[in-house]
Formats: C-alpha cells, structure tokens, sequence
C-alpha cells in the first residue's frame, strides 16, 4: 500500500481548527489517525477540533497526557483520544484496550511510535511541525484516504 503525502501550512489556531472540521465528518468507526510531532507541534489542538466537530462545539476535551485515553460518546461512534507519550511499552497499549478499539472506535492517536509493531499500516497518518509562522500538516495518505480526503482537502486551509 503506496502513500502519497499532502501538505498544508496552518498559520493559525483557527486554520487548525478549520482542517479539523473538514477532516471530522470523514471519520467512522474503525478509523485511526496516528499524530505525529513534537511537543507544541499541534496534535492535541487538531485532535481536540476533530472531537469537537464530532460531539458538538461545547465538548470538553482534556489532554490525555495522564490519563492515557479519553473516550467520547458521539453520534459517527465512539472517540479513543489517546496521547501514549507517557508509554513505557507497546504492551502498555494493549492493557489501554487501544488495540481492540482500532476495529470499533474512531481512533486519535499521539505519540503513535510508541505503538511499535502494534501500529496500524492503514491509518491516516499526519506529520505536524511548529514552525516561525505557524505549524506545518503533513498528511500522509493510503488510496483509500486519498478518495475520501479528496473534497475535504480542496476546503482545508
């Protein structure tokens, strides 16, 4: 399976928040979003628009850098938000319950390398950057997500 990458610049919060809202409708049960970055790269902000965009406006989304996982109850299916920076294995991640989740939960994943070979090979993986300006998107994208990011993509910033 042959990825090809697209890439967006997020010159703000609201850009971010933007890419979130056009990327949220196009995720259902089964889905998993892997985030990459450093910290303060903007993972936690685009995860959190995504389920913002899912279970409405006033949803209240804390980090999970203690917790490990948040679950969100939302109309497309359940939301594991997971930050597995905190992760001293990859078999901490099977004992979250994240592994079983991939089939039947919409999965937003930080930190996923600490996934080892427990990381899915058919996620939507996006590569994020803080830059001078902004924060850099790299989304890299199977076929399967490039036919469905096809039109969300034209309306992202």
């Amino acid at each position: 399976m042959t990825a090809t990458d697209h890439c967006l610049f997020l010159r703000s919060e609201a850009e971010t928040d933007r890419l979130g809202k056009a990327l949220a409708p196009l995720f259902r049960p089964g889905d998993k979003l892997l985030l990459w970055g450093e910290i303060g790269a903007g993972k936690s902000a685009l995860a959190r628009s995504i389920i913002r965009a899912l279970c409405g406006a006033d949803t209240e989304v804390p980090s999970p850098t203690y917790t490990l996982v948040q679950t969100y109850p939302a109309p497309a299916g359940d939301i594991w938000h997971s930050d597995l920076y905190r992760l001293g294995d990859a078999e901490e991640a099977l004992e979250l319950g994240l592994i079983d989740a991939f089939e039947t939960a919409i999965c937003l994943v930080e930190w996923p390398d600490r996934l080892g070979p427990d990381m899915p090979g058919d996620a939507l993986q996006i590569h994020l950057a803080a830059t001078p300006d902004g924060h850099s998107a790299r989304l890299s994208l199977t076929p399967a997500w490039a036919d469905r990011l096809a039109g969300a993509l034209a309306s992202a910033p």
